[in-house]
């Protein structure tokens, strides 16, 4: 009987250590389900979290930005081509044929003070093949010399221009006098010059041309000629012309007067009767 109660003690013992080792394993399984649905909840969650907030860069090393200068455009700006057209044959102008002209300075060497004067310069085609004329006229001292003209009459208007630059005289007109100028024609220019004062004068007779064009109006000046002029001013005993000239006629009305025959007959007789009236 005891045997038979141990035997039952025995089964009964190994039949709760059974059920405690059932429901150990049990209990560790469903602890171990527990554990993984907790972590499986929790990514859960926090994939959830992911997808409904923004992607958001990582944090990054700061980017520096490198400006690089455009590269140049390839694009060619658009020229309109003008349609070819014929243009008119332009031919150059033969070059202009010079022509010789003489151009002549007339003065007088001497002058006396108070009297005036006249100073011609004339420029007149060249007829003495190409001699240059030094001479006196009347007293007055001529001088020349040939110059060149460019033939420019077809294309521009020329113009001769003169001044007289002397101190000390004085000039009239003073300042720069003008003439046109046409193939074949000559042209002359005067001055008057009076001295004030005796002395020796020097100055310079300038002769200019002067080309206008034409078409455009554009104007250009070439200097041609400078001539030396030398006048000497000179008085008689201090005097003027006008008190020169008369003394000199008072002493040509007394040498006619003595000059004419028996002159000193007459004049005793004339002096005669004048002292025999005063004695009565």
């Amino acid at each position: 009987m005891q045997d038979d109660d141990s035997g039952k003690n025995s089964f009964v013992h190994a039949g709760l250590w059974a059920g405690l080792l059932n429901n150990r394993r049990r209990l560790i399984r469903n602890f171990t389900f527990f554990v993984a649905g907790l972590v499986l909840f929790g990514i859960g969650i926090a994939c959830g979290a992911s997808a409904g907030a923004p992607a958001s860069s990582p944090a990054a090393l700061p980017v520096v930005e490198t400006t690089q200068p455009a590269p140049a455009s390839t694009f060619l700006p658009l020229v309109i081509q003008p349609t070819p057209t014929a243009e008119p044959l332009v031919i150059a102008p033969p070059p202009a044929i010079l022509e010789a002209r003489r151009l002549t300075l007339e003065y007088p060497p001497q002058i006396r003070v108070g009297d005036s004067d006249v100073i011609r310069l004339t420029l007149e085609v060249d007829t003495l093949g190409n001699v240059t004329p030094t001479a006196e006229a009347q007293g007055n001292t001529i001088t020349g010399e040939v110059i060149q003209i460019p033939n420019l009459y077809d294309t521009h208007n020329v113009i001769a221009e003169a001044r007289l630059d002397m101190a000390g005289p004085q000039i009239r007109p003073s300042e720069l006098i003008s003439e046109p100028l046409t193939p074949g024609q000559s042209a002359t220019f005067y001055w008057s010059i009076r001295p004030t004062s005796a002395g020796t004068f020097r100055g310079t007779a300038w002769f200019y041309l002067r080309f206008v064009d034409k078409v455009s109006g554009e104007e250009s000046r070439k200097t041609v000629s400078a001539q030396a002029v030398q006048v000497q001013a000179t008085s008689f005993f201090g005097l003027n012309g006008n008190a020169a000239r008369a003394a000199g006629g008072v002493g040509s009305v007394l040498g006619a007067i003595l000059g004419i025959p028996f002159i000193d007959d007459v004049l005793k007789w004339v002096w005669t009767r004048i002292r025999r009236l005063k004695n009565t």
